[in-house]
C-alpha cells in the first residue's frame, strides 16, 4: 500500500537534500542516472537517513517492500517510474484508484466514485498518471497490472459496458475528459506491464486481497 511520507531524502539527485513536497523530490531525481530517494514521515528520521550511508535504507530487506523487490529481487524493474492501481468493493462497487513511485512507495494521487468497476479505475490511473506528468513536466515509465486497460489507453476509449445513470453520472464525466485527454495530448511515457507472477503485488495496490 501507498505510504505517506512528509519528507523525501534525495542521496543521489540534482541536488541532493531533505524535502518537504513529493513535487520537489521528483524535480531533484527526474533523469538522474542511478538515483537514490527516500520518503520518511518524520524530520528526525529523515535528517538521520540523509547523513547515513544510503544503502543501509536503500534496497534495504528491513525497510519497504518496494524498495527490496526493485533493487535487489528484481533490478530490471525500472526504479524511477510511477506504479498505479484500481481496486472495487463489489464489481461495479465504490471504486478507487492511485499512483504511487514505483520504488519509493509514495502516494502521488488518488481517487475515489461512489460507483464504478475495476477496468474503469485502471484506465483512468493511467491517464491521470500522464497528465499528472505532463502538468509536473516529468517523464517516468507507468506500470500497471491491466491489461484491459493498457489497450483501452492505446485506443484512446473506455470500453466500459457500465451503466449511464445517476451514481455514475460524474464518473463518466470523468471518463470523457480522460477520452478527451488522450486525443489532445502526446505523451512520451512507456505504459509497461507489471509482472505480478515474478513480483509480486504492484506498489499501487491497495492490500485488500
Amino acid at each position: 500500500m501507498a505510504k505517506k511520507n512528509k519528507y523525501y531524502v534525495v542521496w543521489n539527485g540534482h541536488s541532493p537534500g531533505i524535502y518537504t513536497s513529493w513535487d520537489e523530490c521528483q524535480k531533484n531525481s527526474a533523469g538522474v542516472s542511478n538515483v537514490r530517494f527516500k520518503g520518511y514521515k518524520t524530520l528526525t528520521e529523515a535528517e538521520a537517513a540523509f547523513e547515513d550511508d544510503p544503502s543501509k535504507h536503500w534496497g534495504n530487506k528491513d525497510k519497504s517492500k518496494a524498495d527490496f523487490i526493485a533493487t535487489e529481487e528484481n533490478p530490471n524493474i525500472v526504479q524511477n517510474s510511477l506504479s498505479v492501481d484500481a481496486a472495487c468493493s463489489g464489481n461495479p462497487g465504490v471504486m478507487e484508484y492511485q499512483g504511487v513511485h514505483t520504488t519509493a512507495g509514495t502516494l502521488v494521487f488518488s481517487k475515489k466514485f461512489i460507483l464504478g468497476t475495476n477496468n474503469v479505475g485502471e484506465f483512468l490511473a493511467i491517464v491521470h498518471a500522464l497528465a499528472y506528468q505532463k502538468q509536473h513536466k516529468l517523464n517516468l515509465p507507468i506500470y500497471t497490472d491491466s491489461k484491459i486497460a493498457m489497450v483501452w489507453v492505446k485506443a484512446k476509449k473506455c470500453r466500459t459496458k457500465l451503466e449511464v445513470n445517476a451514481k455514475t453520472k460524474g464518473l463518466f464525466e470523468v471518463i470523457k475528459r480522460a477520452e478527451d485527454w488522450l486525443e489532445n495530448n502526446i505523451y512520451t511515457q512507456t505504459i509497461l506491464k507489471w509482472d505480478t507472477k515474478k513480483w509480486g503485488e504492484i506498489p499501487a495496490d491497495f492490500g485488500r486481497k
